[in-house]
């Protein structure tokens, strides 16, 4: 099935074209940040401006469309470029962990015996360990940042695309053209990128787009926490994490803080949406039992 093909139906599908339609809204951010959000720091433009010291939060008012979270940092600054540091979070650390999984899948299927063992073994090692607890433990170690949060991310996210790539090349690899290519000679680099991944990767792909979003909720979950981004750093986490005090409401009045929570929350949760939207809808389309 052609690229094209699988776009086009992608746009029929209505689910799909919601979650595209959120995706590119939140691209759209993403790329008009500066216009939307000018930077207040020339150093850093992922510093979420402060419009004093304030703890309690403000309401939106005048200057600031969302209001200020604890310690009167600009809730809008911080969804917006936040934006960027989802895309960043889940573009990387996605496809980094998918690469080494495709490779350690696809050599440890494809050659087999104490190869096939090796991997297997350590994946096995890696997936007896809770992924949040351990990336949190990870991030704890190396030390508050979101490059370190990425690394721990990366370390514990790459087995389940191991084991899918695995199954998937086990399968292929007995195909009569396979066979067909080792007979005539063909060597294992030219057999393993033409014929074996290029036709097991549609599942990691799908795989990877389900990912996206839940990445991103992991890596604000550990800011949440206190293990992710620095305070004051852009990021959804961190703006959650901003309304820890302040989920309940004041005194007789239990939603007076609740742009504190939606806002960020209804972002985190759009941002995940879209993409197994996107993720389901192309599991349909290149599954045959289901055309």
């Amino acid at each position: 099935m052609e690229w094209k093909e699988i776009l086009t139906r992608l746009i029929k599908n209505k689910l799909s074209l919601f979650g595209l339609i959120i995706i590119l809204f939140f691209v759209l951010v993403a790329v008009f940040a500066p216009y939307l959000a000018p930077p207040r720091s020339p150093e850093d433009a992922y510093e979420i401006p402060r419009a004093g010291w304030q703890v309690e939060p403000q309401p939106p008012r005048e200057g600031y469309l969302f209001g200020t979270a604890q310690g009167s940092y600009d809730i809008f600054y911080g969804m917006v470029w936040g934006t960027r540091t989802a895309f960043r979070i889940g573009v990387i650390v996605v496809g980094l962990s998918s690469l080494f999984g495709i490779i350690i899948g696809t050599l440890s299927a494809y050659y087999g015996g104490i190869i096939d063992e090796f991997f297997m073994r350590i994946t096995d090692v890696f997936m007896s360990i809770p992924f949040l607890v351990a990336a949190m433990v990870l991030t704890t170690i190396l030390g508050k940042g979101l490059d370190n949060v990425m690394i721990a991310l990366v370390t514990f996210g790459w087995m389940g695309t191991a084991r899918l790539m695995r199954s998937q090349v086990l399968e292929i690899k007995n195909e009569e053209f396979v066979q067909a290519s080792i007979a005539l000679g063909a060597s294992d680099t030219r057999i393993i990128f033409k014929h074996i991944i290029a036709n097991c990767i549609f599942p990691v792909l799908i795989q990877a787009f389900m990912r996206m979003g839940s990445m991103v909720i992991t890596a604000s979950a550990l800011s949440f926490l206190g293990v992710g981004a620095p305070e004051g750093y852009a990021d959804w986490g961190q703006m959650i994490t901003f309304a820890r005090d302040w989920i309940l409401g004041g005194q007789g009045s239990a939603l007076k803080y609740w742009y504190t929570v939606v806002i960020p929350g209804t972002a985190i949760m759009l941002f995940s949406l879209s993409w197994n939207l996107i993720g389901d809808a192309f599991r349909d389309i290149l599954d045959p039992k289901l055309n």
